[in-house]
């Protein structure tokens, strides 16, 4: 069967409808284009990200672009500690006069779900996204309900509020690709934004449904350098502090290391970078590229690291000098 109209029938075709999703998101969000590119990642590799950062740094209008351009639904909760899980996924509703039960969906059945301050959530309700996450569907009295395809989550946190705040569980940092953290935009960067207040945003075209999802599939199939996999899997195994191959920073500084999904996460966040950037295979360098986003909400560091201002981000590029990818 031949290709739908506008759909990306080759690895070039998929990889220029990327980049224009890429441009396109770059021109709405500046100074970051780091992070940009990685959620772009994320999405095509079919993983969720966890957004950290302050207030004001264009963590929701992000996310929205990102699902307008892709030309998919679009969906937002605002967390708080009063939200039920029912809020989240639906619930079974008595409908009197036909004397059955019917299921209202929630927010949650959409392509694309912003879950705002996701850590204004009780521990109850994030739990409710868990099934989501994992298993792309909900599940309410005895039935099951399928999500809509695609479906990427991207919560949000603020670091500074810490009031009124339930941590993330370990179980559940774990079902995120990636954790992004948006920093403050410099000078410059803050010129340019005052600068472009009011005008009209460049528009692309969004993409096309099958594009798509030939852009995810094609993706998953990018061939990976001979041996990789051994030095993906020597890494994490090093950041875990019991592990003979762990510096000494992990084993003085680390709890817990990261749990298999990190391995998972390094090497199809790679193949969906590699993507972006037009290759046809992956590289080394798009593996180091992601380690550091799949990696940073995988460790959990001792009390006394964190009371003494150790920084994951210092525990896993130890890690990578110890044990390089290349």
């Amino acid at each position: 069967m031949p290709p739908a109209p506008d759909a990306p029938a080759s690895l070039d075709q998929a990889s220029a409808s990327a980049g224009t999703l890429l441009q396109a998101l770059r021109s709405h969000h500046f100074g970051d284009d780091a992070n940009v590119e990685l959620l772009v990642a994320a999405f095509i590799a079919g993983g969720h990200v966890l957004i950290e950062g302050a207030p004001g740094l264009g963590k929701t209008r992000l996310v929205r672009t990102m699902a307008s351009q892709l030309g998919l639904n679009f969906g937002r909760i605002q967390c708080t500690p009063d939200l039920m899980p029912s809020d989240i996924t639906g619930s079974e509703i008595l409908y009197a006069k036909e004397k059955e039960l019917r299921f209202l969906q929630g927010p949650v059945f959409c392509n694309v779900l912003l879950a705002d301050e996701i850590n204004r959530a009780t521990p109850r309700t994030q739990s409710a996204l868990l099934e989501a996450m994992e298993e792309k569907q909900v599940t309410a009295g005895e039935q099951s309900h399928p999500l809509p395809t695609p479906f990427f989550l991207a919560a949000t946190q603020n670091p500074i509020e810490l009031e009124g705040t339930y941590p993330l569980p370990e179980a559940q940092l774990d079902r995120f690709l990636f954790k992004l953290v948006l920093s403050r935009p410099n000078v410059d960067t803050l010129q340019k934004i005052l600068e472009t207040q009011g005008e009209e945003q460049k528009s692309f075209e969004p993409l096309p449904a099958n594009a798509v999802e030939d852009i995810q599939k094609l993706a998953s199939f990018l061939p990976l350098p001979a041996g990789i996999t051994k030095q993906v899997a020597a890494l994490v195994a090093a950041t875990h502090p019991e592990d003979a191959s762990a510096p000494a920073i992990v084993r003085e500084h680390v709890r817990w290391g990261a749990s298999p999904r990190a391995g998972i996460a390094i090497v199809s966040g790679a193949r969906a970078l590699a993507m972006l950037r037009g290759q046809a295979h992956i590289s080394p360098s798009d593996l180091c590229d992601v380690a550091l986003s799949a990696l940073r909400h995988r460790l959990t560091l001792r009390f006394e690291a964190v009371a003494g201002g150790v920084s994951v981000e210092e525990i896993v590029s130890d890690i990578l000098k110890h044990h390089p990818i290349q």
